[in-house]
């Protein structure tokens, strides 16, 4: 489809942003409970400026601070000048016509922020009619020009479709085009590409890129992961319990950071390359580059497929033999084959990583080992006991044996039960332990997670969301089981949380010595953990092997794209990939590097 000429560039001098002195404070049981200090920083045109932090560092209430959109316990100070003009206390009326229009936002889940029973293409109507005061059919000509702006493959059936009939990648690029429908000056990103795969959080980041550069548009962004920040920023500032520790250009920051908050942040960031005992040997982008070419594997990577083909010796866990699994017909919707022709072991002591873009299988193939879809066809054995069709006393025979940690520690838990309580549930459901002996027991998961005893009498609320998936760790390892599955179970924390989880998993499993199955889309958190990977796509298994096999000498082109789209937390090199992964896939050199 042929769009006309998006807008010009903004051009004017000066900071389009300019924060000074901001400070929020919340109002709670009658106390002034500061989340923002001080925070000084400015954005020019055409530039983005990252804020990295924690949960709770300020960073996003900071920037709700800038649009008048915190709760009215609140309590606003300093000065936030758009193109000069001040915003604090603006009347309401008059920053309404600021949002959309100067400033957008573009928020981490789209489905929350896109409302469920209005249709993508009235929506930006909505936004355009509002600040423009165009006719229905203008406002309905440019709304699908702004879809195509985005890169939707389908404009016009984009424009008719509602939120849920769109994927996580598709909404997120309907967001984006609401957002600039208005040509704003500045663009607000709070975790944008949090929620989304690889492959399409980096087409996001590339379309957001490229929208930055035709409209000269400042860009906000806020996000805690380090590789995003490589990839897209030219400045940085830290933030940490609300004030602002560090700032500067985006290379001097991550090459030489000064202030030890900095350094913890960056330390924790999970690498790939790291998993690997000769990492430093290891040039991933060389390896990539060598993946994308038609030339024979090295001796090395011959070496390692090589090893990858000897079975361990030790006892197998899971064995799946051609299964195929199948969600049902239900009224006019037929039924969907959502994994087939699996073949696929875990052994005792082992982790095996399953990677893959939201669709791909994974994480049905992680709820079937547990026992929670049924099999189609084929067999599928689980500590000795085919489960391929279970009855009652199969399934409760197998829960005892099994545990699972999800990827939300906040909806998995009963917000009405003691973490105590949680804990010790499969423990007095199984074993029929109680009283003192179950206190017992679940003091002593509480220790082996790292938790202080008394936690055992609070509720989730009380605890931060690291905490809570420990509490979820403990709950799935109540019953010492022989496996554990393991869904996303980092992808919602922080770095430096994520960091704690990743470390005490690897503990526990080689303390305990079970086997897992750790299902996530995060390649360098995989590379942290298993001992071999296997990639699913559209329902099979693409590519089983080693780590080593897997992320350093890929055989399949998904796997080898999977791994050209993970945005690393170094800016050089970042730029080398993106690069790379530009001219794989047919875009040019020029067009990456500009």
């Amino acid at each position: 489809m042929t769009t006309t000429p998006p807008a010009a560039p903004h051009s004017e001098s000066g900071p389009v942003l300019e924060v000074t002195d901001l400070n929020v404070d919340f109002g709670v049981d009658n106390v002034w409970v500061p989340a923002a200090k001080r925070v000084s920083y400015s954005v020019s045109a055409g530039e983005v400026l990252a804020i990295v932090g924690e949960s709770g560092s300020g960073k996003s209430v900071s920037s709700m601070a800038i649009l008048g959109l915190l709760p009215k316990n609140s309590r606003v100070s300093g000065s936030v000048k758009l193109r000069g003009r001040e915003l604090i206390g603006l009347k309401p009326r008059d920053m309404q016509r600021v949002r959309g229009k100067q400033i957008s936002m573009i928020f981490q889940e789209p489905m929350t922020a896109l409302n469920p029973v209005l249709t993508v293409g009235f929506q930006i109507i909505e936004t355009l009619r509002q600040h423009f005061g165009m006719s229905p059919s203008e406002a309905r000509a440019r709304a699908i020009e702004l879809l195509g702006l985005v890169e939707l493959p389908d404009p016009e059936k984009a424009f008719a479709s509602y939120p849920h009939q769109l994927s996580g990648g598709q909404r997120q690029r309907a967001m984006i085009a609401q957002s600039v429908a208005c040509d704003p000056v500045l663009l607000i990103a709070d975790e944008p590409t949090t929620a989304l795969d690889v492959t399409v959080q980096a087409e996001i980041l590339e379309l957001m890129r490229s929208l930055q550069e035709r409209l000269g548009t400042a860009i906000l962004l806020i996000t805690h992961d380090m590789g995003v920040v490589a990839d897209m920023a030219d400045r940085i500032v830290v933030m940490r319990s609300g004030e602002l520790v560090e700032r500067g250009n985006v290379k001097d920051v991550f090459a030489n950071p000064q202030h030890p908050y900095t350094q913890a942040l960056l330390d924790a960031v999970p690498r790939l390359g790291e998993g690997s005992e000769d990492a430093k040997s290891l040039d991933i982008t060389a390896a990539l580059a060598d993946a994308e070419s038609d030339a024979a594997p090295t001796t090395t990577a011959q070496r390692v497929i090589a090893e990858s083909e000897r079975a361990p010796d030790a006892p197998v866990v899971v064995e799946f033999k051609n299964v195929a699994i199948e969600y049902p017909k239900h009224g006019r919707v037929p039924a969907f084959r959502a994994a087939d022709e699996i073949d696929m072991t875990i052994h005792e002591g082992e982790v095996l990583g399953l990677v893959g873009e939201s669709g791909s299988g994974k994480t049905t193939l992680g709820r079937a080992t547990v026992g929670l879809l049924p099999i189609h066809s084929g067999s599928l054995i689980v500590n000795g006991v085919d489960i391929s069709s279970p009855n009652r006393e199969i399934i409760r025979h197998l829960h005892e044996s099994v545990g699972i940690v999800f990827q939300d520690p906040s909806s998995s838990l009963n917000p009405r039960l003691t973490i105590g309580d949680s804990i010790g549930e499969p423990i007095y459901l199984h074993e029929k332990v109680k009283g003192a002996a179950l206190e017992k027991r679940v003091r002593g998961l509480l220790e082996s997670v790292r938790l202080p005893r008394q936690y055992a009498s609070r509720y989730p609320h009380e605890l931060s969301g690291g905490q809570k998936q420990r509490v979820g760790i403990a709950r799935a390892l109540a019953l010492d089981p022989r496996l554990l599955v393991a869904d996303e179970p980092t992808s919602a924390l922080d770095v430096s949380v994520q960091a704690t989880v990743l470390e005490l998993l690897r503990e526990l499993q080689r303390e305990k010595g079970f086997a897992c199955l750790f299902i996530t889309h995060d390649l360098a958190v995989i590379d942290v953990l298993a001992d071999r990977i296997a990639v699913m796509r559209h329902g099979k298994l693409v590519e089983v092997g080693t780590r080593e096999q897997i992320l350093r000498y890929p055989q399949e082109a998904y796997t080898q794209r999977l791994l050209a789209a993970v945005p690393v937390p170094d800016p050089d090199l970042q730029h080398a990939r993106r690069t790379l992964r530009l001219e794989a896939l047919g875009l040019g050199s020029d067009e990456a590097t500009e």
